[in-house]
């Protein structure tokens, strides 16, 4: 992150299914907007009260995009971190506008209400996936390649 960045992290549901699209150069991009809204409890009618929804609009790029679109859809509750950055404009009739985008660095569905289950995808922008995966719970932990025979477990 660059110095000036303003991260953010918001929670909130999909307000429509995250669009997919390619540049030209074909780099995977996606959109979507996360709507969050405050809730209070309201103790006099003992009710819960909505406050004013904010509606972000956010964008993940190459594998990132291509795994929000693959995995969430409308209505899902997610969790998204990333830079808030502004766009100024200005309109046909000379109207100077503004809004605020989150370029999203991390997206995953929020388990407060739900479950999911991870899936590795085949490989990611730092390469593929490590021939040993030393956290797997599928069989016997095996010691890394790199590692001396009589070495003591680092715990």
């Amino acid at each position: 992150m660059s110095v000036g960045e303003t991260p953010v992290t918001v929670v909130g549901n999909l307000a429509a299914d995250p669009e997919l699209k390619y540049t030209a150069g074909g780099a995977a991009m996606a959109r979507f907007t996360v709507a969050s809204t405050p809730r209070s409890y309201d103790k006099d009618s003992g009710q819960w009260k909505d406050g004013t929804s904010m509606f972000l609009r956010c964008t993940a790029w190459r594998s990132l995009a291509e795994n929000v679109a693959t995995s969430l859809a409308k209505g899902n509750r997610v969790v998204v971190t990333g830079r808030l950055r502004q766009l100024d404009w200005q309109t046909d009739q000379g109207e100077n506008r503004s809004m605020l985008v989150l370029d999203a660095d991390e997206v995953g569905p929020s388990l407060r209400f739900a479950t999911a289950t991870p899936e590795r995808t085949q490989g990611n922008q730092r390469g593929s996936a490590p021939a040993v995966d030393q956290w797997s719970t599928s069989g016997p932990a095996q010691r890394p390649a790199t590692a001396a025979a009589d070495d003591e477990p680092p715990f």
